[in-house]
């Protein structure tokens, strides 16, 4: 089956979010941070009233308090600004 020469927004845009969620993951494993939850929130993405993609937004997860500060700190570095 040929490709559509156009892609479809949503697909684009869910793709978008799964391109920056790596980025993000590849950048905290940098840091020496990992955040096992990280995902792309799929139920964040559609308006269900207009059946729209909003989002979509990140889904960090929850971290302990070793991460948290290793997150804290990687943040606050010169380098990070």
């Amino acid at each position: 089956m040929a490709e559509s020469r156009h892609e479809n927004p949503t697909l684009a845009k869910l793709r978008d979010a799964e391109e920056t969620c790596e980025r993000l993951r590849v950048a905290l494993v940098g840091a020496d941070i990992v955040l096992p939850s990280l995902r792309v929130d799929l139920a964040s993405c559609v308006d269900a009233a207009n059946s729209t993609l909003r989002g979509p937004l990140l889904e960090l997860g929850g971290c302990n308090l070793a991460t948290a500060e290793k997150l804290a700190k990687a943040l606050c570095a010169p380098h990070a600004r």
